[in-house]
Order: C-alpha cells, then sequence, then structure tokens
C-alpha cells in the first residue's frame, strides 16, 4: 500500500519541519508527502524551500505545491488529491495534533480485508483535554452525522480519514475552508460505504499557539451535513 499524505499548511514555520519529519520517520508502508502551502505570510515557505534543499536521506518522495492566494484549508486539500498518486490519501495537519504513528493502526483493518475507508477517533484514545466547546461541537456534528446518515461514527470531525484514492476522486468535493470533513464523510456514507475506526492520540493545542477553527466553522459544517444529505 502507498498512502499519499497531504499536508494543508498555513503559517505554520513553527511546526511544518517537525511534522514531515516524524512521517518520514513512520515505517512500515510505503508513502508521498504532498505539502499544499496555502499561501503563507509567515517563514514557513522558507523552512519548507530549507527542508526540499537538504531532503537527501532525510525526507524522501515529497513533493510542495504553493498557492498564490490563501484558499482555506478544503481547497488545499483538493489540490493535493488531484498530485496524489498513491493507492490511499490521508490529511495530515500541520500542527502536531495528530501523531503519524498512528497511521500503522489505521492500516491494519484495510490491510485485513476488514474495511475500505477507516477513521481515527480522538474520543476512543489517549489524549490531551480539548476545549470544552470544541468538544461539544465536535460531538454535536458528529451526532447530527449518525441521525441524518445512520451511522455511529464517535468522530466525524477527526483529520485522520484513510480514503481509497480512487474513491476520494470520485466524490467530486467542493469543500474551500474546514466544511471538508462533513463533506467527504456524507458523500462516503451516501454510497453505503461503512467508516471503520481506530483509536488514536491527539494532543489539541490552545489558541496561542495557533489553533485556527472556532466555533463559528461549525455552522457551514452543519449545513453541509444537511445539504448533502437532501442533495439526490
Amino acid at each position: 500500500m502507498k498512502i499519499s499524505i497531504i499536508i494543508p499548511v498555513f503559517n505554520e514555520e513553527k511546526t511544518i519541519a517537525k511534522i514531515i519529519r516524524q512521517i518520514n520517520n513512520v515505517i512500515g508502508f510505503r508513502k508521498e508527502i504532498i505539502v499544499v502551502d496555502d499561501a503563507s505570510v509567515d517563514g514557513t515557505s522558507g523552512v519548507i524551500k530549507d527542508i526540499l534543499r537538504l531532503r537527501s536521506g532525510q525526507v524522501k518522495d515529497i513533493t510542495v505545491i504553493k498557492h498564490k492566494i490563501n484558499q482555506g484549508k478544503g481547497a488545499a486539500i483538493r489540490t493535493g488529491i488531484a498530485k496524489a498518486t498513491g493507492d490511499y490519501v490521508l490529511v495530515q495537519d500541520a500542527d502536531l495534533e495528530y501523531d503519524p504513528q498512528d497511521i500503522l493502526s489505521m492500516i491494519k483493518p484495510i490491510s485485513q480485508g476488514k474495511a475500505e475507508v477507516v477513521y481515527g477517533s480522538r474520543f476512543t484514545g489517549p489524549r490531551r483535554n480539548m476545549f470544552f466547546w470544541h468538544w461539544m461541537g465536535n460531538q454535536l456534528l458528529t451526532l447530527i452525522t449518525n441521525i441524518l446518515y445512520n451511522t455511529t461514527l464517535s468522530d466525524m470531525e477527526t483529520c485522520y480519514k484513510l480514503i481509497p484514492l480512487r474513491l476520494i476522486k470520485s466524490l467530486n468535493l467542493k469543500a474551500q475552508r474546514f466544511e471538508f470533513e462533513p463533506e467527504v464523510t456524507a458523500k462516503i456514507l451516501k454510497r453505503n460505504i461503512r467508516i471503520w475506526e481506530v483509536p488514536i492520540s491527539y494532543a489539541g493545542r490552545e489558541y496561542h499557539e495557533g489553533k485556527k477553527i472556532t466555533w463559528k466553522d461549525g455552522i457551514p459544517a452543519l449545513w453541509t451535513l444537511i445539504k448533502e444529505r437532501i442533495t439526490p
């Protein structure tokens, strides 16, 4: 199995090098790393250039794409999907909240023939406590997903989604920002594909550390779930 790991990044100069090293250090599957710099205005672009210049023997099979204007996380992911060549796609946030070692646990149900799509659940594995209202927002959106799409997910909003490239390319995704998660989930469930979940660790960061998503992003996420349910 070859996994295309897409890193959408915007203003993450402090963490981008470390997450790329962490991904590169995970062994047990073939990988390509696709970094999509969504028009960062800090030192992110310079850090990425340094990585490319020094990558010999350290970072293998890495592609960097830079947006000229900031378009949003969903748009950056779609750019990465268009360039992906792996059997599966996985999105990796650049903020160190998710541990790439957990990808190995996500591969197991696929290699054992149990699943086609695997999600990593932050609420069934070890985690650093998150903000209460973020937790509530996640629980609400997951509950609405379960009601609308007749499923029993524990973490719809997880970043860690391992999806076949052929499948994700067929979904005709339109998301520009954080509504990517509900859109891709809704479209997978509408195909009658049952999602397998495995526990993953999670170390949520604070706003002063650069966390970007807010409660306001829950509104388009909710609308996306409803819209996809009523759309043929």
